[in-house]
C-alpha cells in the first residue's frame, strides 16, 4: 500500500471539536502483507446485530496520542465507520502515556470491561524496553497473559499490538536487545492464547529494511525519538484497519 500525497485531509467530529488527520505525506511505504489468521467474530456479530459497536483501545502514548499526532484509535474509527456505512462504531481511546501492561491491567475493570466492547486492541511492550528500571519483561508478559485470559472469558475479541520500531529503541543496543526479547514474549503469549497479534515491530522494521523509508521518518523527531511519526502512524492505522476488515469471521 503506497503512501498517499500529503494534501489528503480528513476531518472527524467528536462533540463540538474537530480533529484534522493528515495523510502519509510524500513517503512511499512498501506494501507488506498484513492479515489476521484468527477470527474477529464477536466484533462482526456486533456490527450485524447491535445498534452500537464499541472497541476499546488500551495502551500507552502511541494509543493516547502525543506531540500533536492523532493516534490510531481515531484513525481506525473513521476507517471502520466508512467501510460499514450505517453502523455506529465507537473506538474508545483508553491510552495513558508511559504505562505498560501491568498498569493497564489494573485499569481493566473501569476502562475496558465496564464499556462492554466487542473488541479490545491492546498495545504493549515499548515502555518496558525503553524504561527497564520501571518494568521487567517478566511482569509485562505475566500481565499480558492474565489480561487476554480475562477477555477470553468475557467473549471479547482481542488484538494485541506489539512494540514500535523507532530510533530511541533500535539505536541503543541494550534497548534493542530488550525489545527483541519482549517482542518474542508477546508472540508467545498471543499464540498460546489464540488471539491476533498486530506485528507493528516487524511491520515498521520491514519498511526500514526495504531501504525505502529512513529510520528518521519513523519517529516524530521529538526528544530522543521514541514516538511514531505522523506519516508512520497514519500508515500503521491504515494497515490495522484493513486487517480488521478482512479478518475471518470464523475459523476455516
Amino acid at each position: 500500500m503506497a503512501g498517499r500525497p500529503g494534501h489528503g485531509i480528513a476531518i472527524r467530529r467528536r462533540g463540538s471539536s474537530e480533529v484534522t488527520m493528515t495523510a502519509t505525506g510524500s513517503l512511499e511505504f512498501p506494501d507488506v502483507p498484513t492479515s489476521f489468521s484468527r477470527p474477529i467474530r464477536r466484533f462482526r456479530q456486533s456490527l450485524d446485530a447491535q445498534r452500537k459497536t464499541r472497541i476499546v483501545a488500551l495502551g500507552s502514548s502511541s494509543t493516547a496520542g502525543t506531540n500533536g499526532i492523532i493516534a490510531f484509535p481515531a484513525r481506525i474509527e473513521q476507517s471502520l465507520r466508512k467501510a460499514n456505512f450505517g453502523c455506529m462504531i465507537d473506538v474508545l481511546n483508553r491510552g495513558v502515556g508511559g504505562q505498560e501492561s501491568p498498569d493497564q491491567l489494573s485499569r481493566f475493570e473501569c476502562d475496558v470491561i465496564a464499556e462492554q466492547p466487542s473488541l479490545v486492541i491492546w498495545q504493549v511492550g515499548t515502555n518496558a524496553a525503553y524504561r527497564p528500571e520501571v518494568y521487567s519483561p517478566d511482569d509485562v508478559e505475566a500481565a499480558l497473559r492474565v489480561g487476554v485470559r480475562w477477555l477470553a472469558a468475557l467473549a471479547i475479541d482481542v488484538i494485541v499490538i506489539d512494540l514500535q520500531y523507532t530510533a530511541a529503541i533500535v539505536t541503543v543496543p541494550n534497548r534493542l536487545a530488550r525489545a527483541e526479547d519482549i517482542q518474542r514474549r508477546i508472540e508467545k503469549v498471543t499464540s498460546a492464547a489464540n488471539v491476533n497479534l498486530f506485528g507493528r515491530w516487524n511491520l515498521m522494521k520491514s519498511w526500514y529494511e526495504a531501504g525505502q523509508i529512513p529510520l528518521s521518518a519513523l519517529d516524530d523527531g521529538h526528544g530522543d525519538r521514541l514516538h511514531v511519526s505522523e506519516a508512520a502512524t497514519a500508515k500503521i492505522s491504515d494497515v490495522l484497519a484493513s486487517a480488521i476488515l478482512t479478518a475471518p469471521v470464523a475459523l476455516a
